[in-house]
């Protein structure tokens, strides 16, 4: 049971590594998506520019231009002069300008180009990588398999057991929930409207949490079985619950344990209230806390959505989200 708990954590760590690695691949995809369209507005100014030019040179080919000493010649008084030297300055300045956006535009195609080479390698290697994890979770999945086949009838009566305690762990944490929501609506009835508490001058005080109702979303899910990278009813894995959860809430949170531990305030351990974030095995594994101790999560392949303690070795922290 010990190699099967060991396989089942490495499992999860795996899957939220596949959905981190989709999180970036989805962002590279939507920049190449707007590098195509930059590149493709400089070819455009390019060719525009090319335009302007072509117009241009005609005009001087076609164009009898004055020599210096013809203008001077010609010329009816020293104020036409300067206004005609001050044109063929202009026109000139011009033509410069419209070749320096010219070179300008063939600079901007280049940049983007390599940008495009850059990013579809970038595409390249991310999708390496979730092959790679992909054909490591399938050698896992073989190897957890093959122990399970091993297992005999006494440890599937333990599993039983084990089953029947997790079930009457949900009812009590349920219990314990609905409880608390009970005494809160209580405590806001009997409040005197105005009151405010009072804190030691200097002492940090952390928001309190404003989503308490994702836990009742959450373990209206107890007994949905887990599913790698899953995020619907039909199946959770364990960030995949959160998010669910939250998203029922109007709270958008990103499909990986690693990415929402970036998400929200930290929390220490003795003030954790109901729906905040709780993180297991190295960030590999998350739920959402429930009260009394207990948090509701997806745990692993083979098993479902239940309640547990959260007296774990593997603990790393929690975090709140706040709006």
């Amino acid at each position: 049971m010990a190699q099967v708990n060991g396989l089942d954590a490495s499992l999860g760590r795996a899957d939220e590594l596949l959905n981190l690695a989709n999180l970036r691949l989805t962002k590279v995809q939507r920049d190449i998506k707007t590098n195509r369209y930059e590149l493709k507005v400089a070819k455009k100014n390019l060719a525009r520019s090319r335009k302007t030019i072509a117009k241009r040179l005609v005009t001087l080919y076609t164009t009898t231009g004055n020599s210096s000493l013809e203008l001077i010649l010609g010329a009816k008084s020293l104020d036409d002069i300067l206004n005609q030297l001050d044109t063929e300055n202009r026109v000139s300045s011009l033509d410069a300008e419209v070749i320096g956006q010219v070179e300008s535009f063939k600079f901007a195609i280049k940049l983007h180009a390599r940008k495009l080479a850059l990013e579809r390698r970038q595409v390249d290697r991310l999708v390496a990588m979730r092959r790679q994890q992909e054909r490591a979770i399938s050698v896992r999945l073989g190897e957890r398999r093959h122990l399970l086949s091993s297992l005999n009838g006494e440890i599937a009566t333990l599993v039983r057991e084990q089953q029947a305690a997790q079930l009457i762990a949900s009812q009590r944490a349920r219990q314990h929930f609905d409880d608390a929501q009970a005494q809160q609506a209580q405590d806001y009835a009997n409040s005197v409207v105005g009151a405010s508490a009072l804190t030691p001058e200097g002492a940090s005080v952390l928001p309190a949490s404003k989503y308490e109702g994702v836990v009742g979303v959450a373990l209206s899910y107890v007994g949905v079985p887990y599913v790698w990278a899953g995020a619907s009813p039909s199946g959770f894995d364990c960030s995949g619950l959160v998010m669910y959860a939250y998203a029922q809430l109007g709270v958008s949170l990103p499909h990986s344990s690693y990415a929402m531990w970036n998400v929200g305030t930290p929390v220490p351990e003795d003030q954790l209230e109901p729906g905040d974030l709780v993180f297991f095995n190295g960030l590999g594994h998350m739920g959402i806390y429930v009260g009394g101790g207990y948090f509701v999560h997806a745990p692993h392949t083979g098993t479902v959505v239940q309640v547990s303690s959260l007296s774990a070795d593997s603990y790393v922290g929690a975090r709140r989200i706040l709006g």
